[in-house]
């Protein structure tokens, strides 16, 4: 059976007519590298819901990485997140209407998780694609860091030989006219940084030791 990538973006929320996330993701279904397949599916913007269709996916697909992407209003690069943390904060409602403040996104879990994408492997590569990419520290208190989250604990508790991950992407282009003055990004660039991404992921996990 052919190893499996899993990528994952977000359908839109706040109001827009896309997600970038999703528009880029999708893109990618079937492609292949070095031997794997890409699997993309689409993530609901909903706490709790988003964390069970992650892990259904999971659980189907078996990947060997699971690289969700989400949009980030605002940023301009490819932002790769190094931490997951254990909080449900938002300063906004998801798209069912849910709001929670200062809530564990696991009752129990750890405080945080590290990524375990070879994040600054994948940001010098993206540079070197002449792609703007830094490090994040911080992946919000939105359904972007429940998700993240909720992939680092199934990589903990269920699949430990998962890699998982989380990349914030700026807004599309068709997205600037509803915020000007903020960052776009074309999804054929996008794609194209994704594509990096997991090519980086895969040598990653071919090295030895």
């Amino acid at each position: 059976m052919t190893p499996t990538i899993l990528v994952t973006g977000f359908a839109p929320f706040g109001g827009e007519s896309v997600n970038p996330s999703w528009q880029a993701a999708r893109r990618l279904e079937g492609w292949t590298a070095a031997g794997r397949i890409v699997a993309a599916r689409e993530m609901p913007c909903a706490f709790g819901a988003a964390r069970e269709a992650l892990e259904a996916a999971i659980v189907e697909l078996r990947p060997e990485a699971a690289i969700a992407v989400g949009q980030a209003g605002g940023r301009a690069d490819f932002s790769i997140e190094r931490v997951a943390v254990n909080l449900d904060d938002a300063d906004k409602p998801d798209n069912d209407g849910q709001q929670p403040s200062d809530e564990p996104v696991i009752v129990g879990g750890p405080a945080a998780y590290f990524a375990s994408l070879p994040v600054k492997a994948i940001v010098a590569a993206l540079r070197d694609a002449g792609l703007p990419a830094s490090i994040s520290n911080t992946a919000g208190g939105f359904v972007c860091n429940h998700l993240f989250y909720a992939a680092c604990h199934l990589r903990e508790t269920r699949f430990p030989a998962m890699r998982v991950g989380f990349i914030h992407v700026p807004y599309a282009l068709e997205q600037g006219a509803r915020h000007p003055g903020a960052p776009t990004m074309a999804i054929d660039t996008i794609v194209e940084g994704l594509k990096i991404a997991i090519e980086t992921t895969i040598r990653a996990s071919e090295e030895p030791g």
